[in-house]
């Protein structure tokens, strides 16, 4: 390429050396282990190290957090002779702490398929009960044999900011915590859990009252966590704001913000559960976007398959980037695309540091990408070179001068990516002025590239997008595609967009009900469909917790032991999620030998259309999934209450759901098929079925069962009133 630069430019390049040679880690992962020694060779001072990385103390030792996946042969012996600890999960997955004196020794370690270090997390209901009908399921209408509230399943919740003190999470009477143990890895008086050996585990009410709460961490205290678990299974405590499964018991886990952590988070949660021979359903209300691999292969993902396989049920929320271009995709022959790198304000985040660009490949096919600065008037004034995923061997650490302006970047690549064989690259920039114009560049001979531009913080837990966007002739703008964040690209995690209450007003007045606009949209880069549901997240009225440090604006607030507890209403996909962990708690409890696939595959195949939603496709739809979460149609189908699908005549859907007056049948059918139609109490309603449509305008507001038989088989499906 030329160098048509107009103003004085000094171009700097350092390349790291490789100081490991094992195939089982990334480029990426071996340049930050060297990144990590020579900081604490040159120092010793682990406060530069553990800024960035997640470092855990192991009996007084600092040690880095790494996540692996083993070969049958692997000992753990090997670690701990280094003076490190080791945990072995489900599935050959394992945790380890390796002493920062000692990491040079991780190219020694033997019989790992696959070991990286372990990364940061971050945290990506009044009407909102009654639009997922788990009011109904509470008071047994529509035929249940009794009301279902979550009791015997536990709700695990990884997260930040609970209060042990809420009464939301008391039984009903107020009498008794229903929370049966929480570990606050933060916390280091100890005891620690058996088998792990840091945290604090509170297993005793009076152990959980006398602490009130987890410890402030990254986030300070937060109240995250508690808002969450109320949506999931709070009590109310006398309020409105009561969650889906008020019944269940919980388990608590303020986890380290990093993999390892929460691996050890879910095995903790995954033996309590085995001790006390109940269910276990985890909501994580988080995710991020350069964790894993984003196709279902990552660490966290083999994890998830696992537990998943062993009866534990996941519920992730699927992102909040539904409102942002912050993706970028090309189908490359030959060619170059261009597109602007949109910054977050440097003002808004004490810890910003700038943009990460993640891009994924091919298998068998390359790629390069480069930087290219310009004016505000559109002028090149400085480029890098372009960065091969094929000749790229070593991590780049490189920085462009303009004038009296650094624009700071580093570069990591391959060609084949241990966990999926895919090309990849993960190029960071640092650009404070906001006098130019930072673009990414990128070519390849052939096949198709995604690309994510999400902010980085210096603490790693950046997780928001910030758009691509056209500057200049030929530039392209981003997209909101494919913005589904680990883990919630996991195959067998239920993945949760977000959609805005619906209700009816005092004057029948049907509102709400859209797609939440911030919702994450799919499928993933692969082509496999996500999200797989939605569920109620905008203005989620849920308990604060009151040892927060948080803003917010209380809705409501009571009174109990003499402390004051706080409710407000927060969005995100963070609230959808334990919508579906609440539901998924009532189906455990109304069947509890189900199994988590049977779990998740009667959600998916209960979800309800509506108006907003449309008629999704049989695989799903990359906004909606199958549709918004169903607990009445769910539990029905798990009790067999739900009539058996037809196969002698065609299945049928009904539109408009809500609907005001005239119901429409998508199919006529045969004419020997009887159509009834039920309220929840299951009295017969009188209605005027005319070629294929029923006149519902005399109907009161409400939940209506509309049932077909034909020869002896039967099916139904649900509507509502408005």
């Amino acid at each position: 390429m030329k160098n048509r630069l107009k103003l004085p430019l000094y171009l700097f390049i350092f390349c790291s050396g490789t100081l490991f040679s094992q195939q089982f880690m990334s480029k990426a992962d071996l340049h930050d282990l060297k990144e990590i020694e020579r900081t604490f060779d040159a120092s010793h001072s682990v406060d530069l190290i553990r800024n960035k990385f997640a470092i855990h103390d192991h009996l007084g030792t600092p040690c880095l957090s790494l996540v692996a996946k083993t070969k049958n042969n692997f000992s753990k012996n090997q670690i701990e002779a280094y003076g490190g600890s080791v945990h072995l999960t489900v599935n050959g997955l394992a945790t380890f702490n390796m002493p920062l004196a000692r990491i040079h020794e991780i190219k020694n370690l033997e019989h790992l398929e696959f070991a990286s270090i372990a990364r940061k997390l971050k945290p990506c209901l009044d009407k909102a009960v009654i639009d997922t009908h788990a009011d109904s399921v509470h008071l047994g209408l529509g035929n249940l044999p009794e009301g279902y509230d979550g009791e015997n399943v536990l709700i695990g919740v990884t997260d930040w900011g609970f209060d042990y003190s809420s009464p939301v999470f008391y039984d009903t009477l107020l009498q008794q915590t229903r929370i049966l143990a929480a570990w606050d890895q933060y916390k280091l008086s100890g005891p620690s859990p058996e088998s792990f050996s840091y945290g604090t585990e509170f297993n005793t009410p009076s152990d959980l009252i006398q602490a009130g709460s987890d410890t402030a961490n990254i986030y300070s205290y937060s109240t995250h966590g508690t808002h969450v678990a109320s949506i999931a299974g709070g009590s109310g405590a006398g309020t409105s704001y009561r969650g889906i499964a008020p019944g269940a018991q919980f388990l608590f886990v303020t986890f380290l913000v990093d993999e390892g952590a929460v691996l050890d988070a879910w095995e903790w949660m995954y033996q309590k559960s085995i001790e006390e021979g109940k269910r276990l359903v985890i909501n994580m209300s988080w995710g991020l976007y350069h964790l894993g691999s984003l196709d279902g292969n990552s660490v966290l993902s083999s994890a998830i398959s696992a537990y998943t396989d062993l009866g534990v049920v996941f519920v992730n929320s699927g992102g909040n980037n539904g409102n942002v271009n912050f993706h970028l995709k090309h189908s490359f022959s030959g060619d170059t695309i261009s597109s602007r790198i949109q910054f977050y304000s440097y003002a808004a985040n004490t810890n910003m540091w700038g943009q990460s660009i993640h891009s994924w490949g091919e298998v068998g096919s390359s790629f390069s990408n480069a930087l290219e600065i310009k004016n505000s008037g559109g002028q090149v004034v400085a480029h890098s070179p372009y960065y091969s995923t094929t000749e790229t061997q070593t991590y780049v650490d490189s920085f462009l001068v303009v004038d009296l302006d650094t624009i700071w970047y580093n570069i990591s690549a391959e060609d084949s990516h241990p966990l999926n064989g895919r090309s990849q690259m993960r190029l960071r920039v640092k650009c404070t002025s906001s006098a130019l114009r930072v673009m990414f560049k990128s070519a390849a001979v052939t096949g198709l590239v995604h690309n994510w531009n999400v902010t980085e913080l210096t603490n790693d837990v950046g997780n928001w997008g910030m758009p691509f966007s056209s500057f200049g002739t030929g530039s392209l703008n981003g997209d909101k595609e494919n913005g589904i964040s680990e883990p919630s690209c996991s195959d067998d995690v239920i993945s949760v967009a977000a959609y805005a209450t619906g209700w009816t007003t005092p004057t029948g007045v049907s509102t709400g009900g859209a797609m939440a606009s911030f919702s994450s949209q799919g499928p993933r880069y692969d082509g496999v469909m996500k999200p797989d549901i939605a569920a109620p997240g905008v203005s989620i009225g849920s308990a604060i917790s009151s040892y927060t440090d948080a803003s917010y604006s209380s809705v409501e607030s009571i009174e109990f032991n003499t402390r004051t507890y706080h409710f407000a209403k927060l969005s995100g996909t963070s609230m959808a999620s334990p919508m579906v962990a609440g539901v998924a708690a009532l189906l455990l409890d109304a069947k509890p030998d189900l199994s988590a696939a049977d779990v998740k595959e009667i959600l998916l195949l209960t979800a309800r259309e509506d108006n907003k939603t449309g008629v999704l496709p049989e695989e799903g739809d990359p906004k909606w999934g199958h549709g918004k979460v169903d607990a009445m149609a769910a539990i029905r189908e798990a009790l067999d209450l739900n009539m058996k699908e037809m196969t002698s005549i065609s299945s049928f859907k009904v539109y408009p759901n809500p609907v005001s007056n005239i119901l429409f049948i998508e199919e006529l059918l045969d004419v020997d098929t009887q159509i009834s139609v039920t309220d929840f109490t299951g009295k017969n309603i009188n209605v005027d079925i005319t070629n294929g449509t029923i006149d519902c305008s005399h109907l009161t507001s409400g939940m209506y069962n509309l049932a077909f038989q034909h020869k002896g088989i039967e099916q139904q499906i649900t509507f509502i009133k408005k």
